[in-house]
């Protein structure tokens, strides 16, 4: 695939220009965003929209991860369809979350079965990159609308999964984690006679569009916060809104407390959930905003909030902005090639296990990471390891802006897959970084890691 001087010359002065922080996520797709924060990092467990889709088309589900809720390492298309052999293949790999428990992984997830029915599944594994299974080797439970499984454990240690698509279901998990103690029923609270009197009327997804609804839609995520229970999730029939509900109890009575994000940008949906991490708490929702975005291509971005004094949550606007590094990277570590806080025109591999890296690499294309600590002494050289070596091409670093000179280059000629090479002049102290690829019209190399030596 070639590109044109005029792509190349347009994905610079992106570069040049765009500090923007939201989507959070640029080389992929990454809808229905589930954060997990486990001791200093937080996973990022996403479904994955394809670049074809023209309707819902998603095969897969992504893990990402975090220790400054910017520069989000790649790791891996962990699970699939064909994990659950029972489910239909190749597509409904829609919205799911993980949690770990007692020392293993358990990822709930929603697809088909083979003849078409809605379904819960549950995978799991030793640690977010797996390898993970199907850990029942039949649905968890099936039913229509049962979509978009959210899992919660509260402070006594019960687990509780919640799920639904016009209508909101949820039960007690067993410690197994993968069966229900006494089964599951509707969420009290949720109907709506109003809105919802019978089914003609659950099936029409133009209700809510004039006015604000207190029925829940879609895509629950459950959290407690100082003996409040909150209920997340998208409302108002299509285009979804955000809103909120809480409950003293996880059994309720759950009470509407409204609308927290608009409709999203260039997305009819919107699915997400708020985490806490290093003294913060940060709201996650999906939105059709990247190049070539829509309902159907949807990427995963975040924002910061605070609670009101009173437990309540505000109402959240969006930003291109988006969140503050908590943190920095150190370069004189191994850099993954995967970890990125923006991209232009690179892609991610697609593979399971923990080898992963950048592809789809041509000229001009580049990736950005911010806050990399270079510390106070200049460092001397870089390293890098290229893969896959299909042209000739070059991997150059900028410190804060693609202008001016790079202070450091590595040529690719495809002789060597590790290569060092000085740098031309370090920057010290903190600094964002932007990786440029150069080369001919055709694909480059894919690239897996850098680092810096002193």
């Amino acid at each position: 695939m070639k590109k044109s001087l005029s792509t190349t010359l347009s994905a610079l002065a992106i570069a040049s220009n765009c500090l923007a922080q939201n989507p959070a996520i640029s080389a992929i797709y990454t809808p229905d965003p589930a954060p997990y924060v486990h001791g200093d990092k937080v996973y990022l467990f996403i479904d994955h929209d394809e670049d074809d889709a023209t309707y819902f088309l998603m095969k897969d589900w992504l893990v990402f991860s975090t220790e400054d809720m910017v520069n989000w390492q790649y790791l891996g298309a962990q699970v699939n369809t064909a994990t659950f052999k029972w489910a239909k293949q190749g597509d409904r790999a829609w919205a799911a979350q993980a949690v770990e428990h007692k020392g293993k992984w358990y990822w709930y997830l929603c697809c088909n079965t083979a003849d078409g029915k809605d379904a819960l599944c549950v995978a799991v594994a030793d640690s977010p990159t797996g390898p993970w299974r199907d850990a029942i080797g039949a649905p968890l439970a099936t039913g229509f609308g049962f979509i978009d499984p959210t899992v919660f454990i509260d402070d006594d240690g019960k687990p509780y999964l919640f799920w639904g698509n016009k209508g909101f279901w949820y039960g007690e998990l067993n410690d197994d984690m993968i069966s229900f103690k006494n089964g599951y029923k509707e969420v009290p609270g949720y109907t709506d006679p109003k809105s919802f009197g019978d089914l003609q009327s659950k099936m029409d997804w133009s209700i809510g569009k004039e006015r604000e609804m207190t029925q829940y839609e879609e895509g629950p995520w459950v959290t407690k916060r100082n003996g409040i229970y909150y209920a997340v999730y998208p409302a108002g029939g299509v285009p979804e809104y955000m809103a909120y509900s809480t409950a003293p109890s996880v059994h309720g009575p759950w009470t509407f407390k409204g609308r927290i994000m608009n409709e999203a940008e260039n997305s009819f949906t919107i699915h997400g959930g708020n985490i806490h991490f290093k003294g913060k708490d940060y709201m996650f929702y999906h939105n059709g905003a990247l190049p070539n975005g829509s309902g159907f291509k949807r990427s995963t971005a975040i924002e910061e909030f605070k609670f009101n004094a009173d437990g309540s949550i505000p109402f959240i606007p969006f930003t291109k902005d988006g969140v503050q590094p908590v943190g920095s990277l150190n370069p004189y570590n191994t850099v993954e090639g995967e970890t990125m806080s923006q991209s232009w025109g690179v892609k991610l591999d697609r593979l399971a296990g923990t080898k992963h890296y950048v592809t789809s690499i041509h000229n001009g294309d580049w990736t950005r990471v911010r806050n990399v600590d270079f510390g106070s002494e200049a460092a001397k050289e870089i390293c890098a390891e290229v893969l896959n070596v299909k042209n000739p091409g070059a991997i150059e670093f900028y410190a804060d802006a693609l202008s001016g000179k790079p202070f450091a280059r590595i040529e690719v000629d495809g002789s060597k897959n590790i290569i060092n090479s000085t740098i031309a002049k370090s920057p010290t102290g903190n600094h964002d970084v932007y990786i440029l690829f150069r080369g001919g019209d055709e694909q480059l190399f894919d690239f897996d890691w850098w680092k810096v030596g002193k």
